[in-house]
């Protein structure tokens, strides 16, 4: 299965609808400075208290806001837009904007919560009605302090952080795009700046990965962030000159699917994501190329990556509070 589809998007939308209410277990990114500060999720977020940690559950609601917009007759409708009713309001929306006040909270989230938060308004912002266009009404003040964070640190950020974990800038910068081409053009004008300046010399990629926690590839995480910024024409060259081999199937690591030991361990049930994202870049790498060799490798390790991982979405919550997303990465893009 290689498409999203009604029945997958019925599971998809329930897991999500679950967890983005589900306070505990949870992993909070909270700097303490004082005994005052010992607060639980819900008392910190207001709106993104669930799912296990703050950015899954802005993207739990991300998967649920696009759902709706691809299935408008799904049968939890009702049940969502009555959360985004309830949970995007203005009071709750400053008590998140607040947060970022607070001392120590200069870095949290960043980059990647950062990325998902500008990805779930980019979402909403396409809902031209209903609880969808209202929750992008009151979000945005958020989002504009998201996307500011992201003005004041990229140029003090002299080099990328290649890693396929949560600290990836090619995946945050790419998440923040959609957001950022028709809301803020001075800051997709410094993105794209940036992204040329840290992989726009990148050479030969030699892809040792996976590593055991990846949930994202180095290698092609950053192809997809410059196909993401480049011309089509610019950006055809520049992935010749980067994985000149990939033609041929080369390096094999990046068309073979990772092995997942132990779901129930968090981190080794990051290689299931790692799966799902290898299939959404090879898809979108696909996308922006003539039919060739490399097209139809690329199409076919993306059915590889998606089939080793899609029955395993649900099952335990290590994953089930996240890999969804990454599935509908993959069957559906962010678009």
């Amino acid at each position: 299965m290689t498409k999203l589809t009604r029945q997958i998007a019925e599971k998809f939308a329930g897991l999500a609808l679950a967890h983005v209410s589900r306070e505990y277990p949870n992993k909070l990114d909270h700097v303490l400075a004082s005994d005052a500060d010992a607060l639980g999720p819900r008392a910190l977020h207001p709106i993104f208290f669930g799912s296990f940690d703050w950015h899954s559950c802005v993207h739990g609601y991300w998967l649920m806001a696009k759902l709706l917009r691809r299935y408008p007759d799904l049968s939890m409708r009702v049940d969502i837009e009555t959360l985004l009713d309830a949970r995007f309001t203005e009071a709750n929306v400053a008590a998140e904007s607040a947060y970022l006040d607070r001392p120590g909270a200069r870095g949290f989230e960043r980059p990647y919560g950062w990325g998902w938060l500008l990805a779930l308004q980019a979402e909403l912002e396409r809902h031209s009605d209903g609880p969808g266009r209202k929750a992008a009404d009151q979000l945005r003040p958020l989002a504009e302090r998201f996307a500011q964070r992201f003005s004041d640190f990229l140029p003090l950020s002299d080099y990328p952080i290649r890693t396929g974990v949560h600290s990836s800038t090619a995946f945050a910068l790419r998440l923040a795009a959609d957001y950022a081409e028709p809301a803020d053009p001075v800051l997709f004008a410094l993105m794209r700046d940036k992204v040329l300046a840290w992989y726009g010399d990148d050479r030969g990629a030699q892809a040792w990965e996976p590593s055991q926690d990846d949930f994202l590839s180095p290698t092609l995480m950053e192809a997809e962030c410059m196909r993401r910024f480049l011309a089509p024409t610019a950006f055809q060259q520049w992935l010749g000159d980067f994985l000149p081999d990939a033609a041929m199937g080369k390096p094999a690591t990046l068309f073979t699917p990772a092995r997942v030991s132990d779901r129930t361990d968090g981190k080794i049930a990051h290689l299931d994501g790692l799966n799902f994202s290898r299939a959404w870049c090879w898809r979108g790498l696909a996308s922006a190329l003539p039919a060739s060799a490399l097209v139809r490798n690329a199409e076919a390790a993306a059915a590889r990556h998606i089939a080793a991982s899609l029955a395993h979405v649900a099952g335990d919550y290590m994953g089930e509070h996240w890999l969804a997303t990454f599935a509908l990465l993959a069957l559906d893009g962010l678009d």
